[in-house]
């Protein structure tokens, strides 16, 4: 099954993640900020990444830029889980890389629907 990276600096947030990617058979790895999440992504093959916007360290936008410079990370999709719905941010992620938006609180059915009908692509 794939392998996805959740990266949020909310620990339930990664649980809720994790309890209902995992409970769909998908291996699901955490990070708690971007540099986290940037080192992560650089040393294992992940088949889809969801990330915040707004953590500590290093945000979710900057992390994108910084993994797109990458070929390797090219044509990973990036999902922004985030409570952030201006329509310039979403701009933004989307002219750093980010494939889709999903907007906080997020119903867990939804997310699975979403990530599914991704990674079918």
């Amino acid at each position: 099954m794939a392998s996805i990276l959740t990266v949020d600096d909310s620990a339930s947030i990664r649980r809720t993640i994790k309890i209902a990617l995992t409970g769909e058979g998908y291996d699901v790895t955490e990070a708690a900020d971007g540099a986290e999440g940037f080192r992560k992504a650089g040393s294992a093959s992940f088949d889809l990444i969801i990330t915040d916007l707004n953590m500590p360290v290093m945000d979710g936008l900057t992390m994108i830029r910084e993994l797109r410079k990458n070929p390797a990370n090219t044509g990973v999709p990036i999902l922004f889980l985030t409570t952030e719905s201006d329509a310039g941010i979403k701009a933004q992620a989307k002219a750093a890389g980010a494939t889709g938006w999903l907007t906080k609180p997020f119903d867990p059915d939804g997310l699975i629907k979403i990530v599914q009908r991704i990674l079918a692509k």
